[in-house]
């Protein structure tokens, strides 16, 4: 059932202090503002500017307006993401602003450890979507956790449960104003056009499919956990690097399974499905030490060295 703000934050226990990252548009203010509501002096706010529009910097003055008027200490963060050669600009643009938010946490609260995020319920559905359109595997179908642990800090996405429109209404009635920002409309953008026209659709067809949806994400979050804790043994068996002959032991499933968290656990990187499946026909190939592997596997290429796989970056 959709929450409210307010239900949304009863769950939610961060340490304290804690950061909001606010961009100024609705969703980051309604968590801004519930935020401060509930936890009076013990908010901090960091704002990303992108620079990648004229409004950019009207953002800017507009939270820096908003965390006056609530005395939430704020600091602001510039960053000029570039995509690498098979890298969108979208991943990009999400990693230094993770990347910033850290950064700023860091040097302004280094005693804070926890991040809270806007992402609400639209956005969960929008993921789920986007990773189905992809022909994405449990990893995505799980789409966005609740919390996470990276960088060295607790990130949370305490309104997963709350519907944008809930947010807004929210707001209203707070009396409270936000920046609507103008590329939300721009349909060049997969999630906008999931936004505007399947969402309605949706809402229609199937009136609780945040809530089922939503249902399926976890399941899916569920399912991945437990094939990460298989695949944390079989890399146990197998080795680091891994061993060829130790990895052609298991089944082709499971070689899949270990050989994408090697590579995400020890290289950060993802591959294909082609990719992958090209890996495995070569690692069932490995039969004589003259076999020869060189392949190209995410950001970078796996080579055979001796009885092992190595993964170097391009």
């Amino acid at each position: 059932m959709a929450q409210s703000p307010e239900q949304a934050l009863a769950a939610f226990s961060p340490g304290l202090p804690f950061v909001v990252a606010y961009s100024g548009g609705a969703d980051s203010t309604a968590l801004l503002l519930a935020c401060a509501q509930r936890w009076p002096g013990q908010v901090r706010a960091v704002h990303i500017h992108h620079g990648l529009q004229a409004a950019a910097d009207e953002f800017e003055r507009h939270c820096q307006a908003l965390c006056q008027q609530m005395k939430v200490p704020l600091a602001v963060r510039r960053v000029q993401a570039g995509n690498a050669p098979g890298q969108s600009p979208e991943d990009a643009a999400r990693k230094a602003r993770y990347s910033a938010l850290a950064e700023a946490v860091n040097t302004e609260w280094p005693e804070v450890r926890d991040i809270a995020l806007a992402q609400h319920a639209d956005d969960q559905v929008e993921t789920l979507l986007i990773a189905l359109s992809r022909g994405a595997g449990l990893p995505g179908l799980a789409s966005m956790p609740a919390h996470w642990q990276r960088l060295g800090l607790h990130w949370h996405r305490p309104l997963l449960a709350v519907p944008g429109a809930v947010l807004r209404q929210w707001l209203t009635t707070q009396g409270q104003a936000w920046i609507e920002d103008p590329s939300n409309t721009c349909t060049q953008f997969t999630r906008n056009r999931i936004r505007a026209q399947v969402l309605p659709a949706l809402a229609e067809a199937l009136p609780a499919f945040r809530d089922t949806f939503a249902r399926s994400a976890g399941h899916a979050a569920q399912a991945q956990e437990v094939l990460n804790e298989v695949a944390e043994q079989d890399l146990a068996l197998i080795g680091v690097p891994p061993r060829i002959a130790a990895l052609q032991l298991l089944s082709r499933p499971r070689q899949a399974l270990v050989l994408r968290h090697w590579l995400r656990i020890q290289h950060a990187t993802t591959p294909s499905t082609a990719q992958l499946h090209e890996l495995l026909d070569q690692v069932a190939a490995c039969t004589t030490r003259g076999h020869r592997l060189h392949l190209k596997v995410g950001q970078g290429f796996v080579r055979r060295e001796g009885a092992c796989l190595l993964w170097h970056a391009s």
